[in-house]
């Protein structure tokens, strides 16, 4: 689905059969302006999304934007100003700030965790855990916050998971069998609970390897392992991520650590048009 699909779609979602509010109250020549003001500190993002909600329902609607995709917001600023028919603009309004709300909380939440990393080179990367429909957008919101992208859907590589594993009658198995199903150019990657299992992932020749939920120590151990056997193994962390742990699973000496909640259960920035 592209943006302006998505958009349509939402706009028929929320408008139904007709804004009838707007089309009780408000003459159809009336015209007003907004500020897009900023409710709590956090990290902008979807700005051209929720232009381009305006643009779909009256391209003479105009957004003049004081700020830009990346930019820190403090509560109280404005954003941009919106001027038009003061009909589509409130038609238009709950989606276009739904959007941008959300978006920017990936972006903010995204940008909170890698700054808890600090002076590591571990990045933050998303999942596939994301509001269906919405996963280009969220996932440009995570790169928005300074993280970066996992897959973006089940062909861009081969991911080895338990279940798989288990289907497959082992990580032997799987890792042969992708082998012969996957061109050169994809890498292989193996879900290792288990040091045994990291050893049985090496020697398959995963391209990557995941630990998925181990303590710290069990993962500097696997790390070492991993460094010592195949140094230019990518080395991936995931299971229960938050910014209470982030930093110390980072000193494990890990590349990546994928975080789920990035995407999934994020709250959305509080972000308000203000008719003035």
């Amino acid at each position: 689905m592209n943006l302006d699909q998505l958009i349509k779609y939402a706009l028929e979602e929320d408008a139904g059969t007709g804004d009838i509010t707007t089309l009780a109250c408000v003459a159809p020549d009336a015209r007003s302006t907004a500020r897009l003001v900023a409710k709590e500190s956090g990290v902008l993002c979807g700005l051209d999304v929720f232009r381009r909600v305006y643009e779909l329902i009256d391209a003479d609607v105009v957004l003049t934007a004081y700020k830009s995709d990346g930019d820190t917001l403090e509560y109280g600023g404005v954003i941009a100003a919106v001027s038009g028919l003061s009909r589509a603009m409130l038609t238009g309004e709950r989606v276009a700030l739904n959007l941008l709300q959300h978006l920017s909380g990936v972006a903010t939440r995204t940008r909170n965790f890698q700054a808890q990393i600090g002076e590591y080179p571990a990045k933050v990367v998303d999942t596939r855990k994301t509001i269906p429909g919405l996963r280009a957008l969220d996932k440009y919101a995570v790169r928005v916050g300074g993280g970066a992208n996992h897959r973006f859907n089940l062909a861009d590589g081969i991911l080895i998971k338990d279940n798989h594993i288990k289907a497959a009658g082992g990580i032997a198995n799987a890792v042969s069998r992708a082998r012969d199903l996957a061109p050169f150019t994809l890498k292989i990657e193996v879900e290792c609970e288990t040091l045994e299992m990291v050893e049985e992932a090496l020697a398959a020749g995963a391209d990557v390897i995941m630990l998925d939920n181990m303590p710290v120590a069990m993962m500097t151990a696997a790390v070492k392992k991993i460094r010592g056997i195949a140094p230019k193994t990518v080395i991936e962390a995931s299971g229960n991520m938050d910014t209470k742990n982030l930093a110390e699973v980072a000193a494990c000496g890990v590349d990546v650590i994928s975080v789920g909640a990035l995407t999934h259960s994020v709250k959305a920035l509080d972000i308000s048009l203000k008719f003035d």
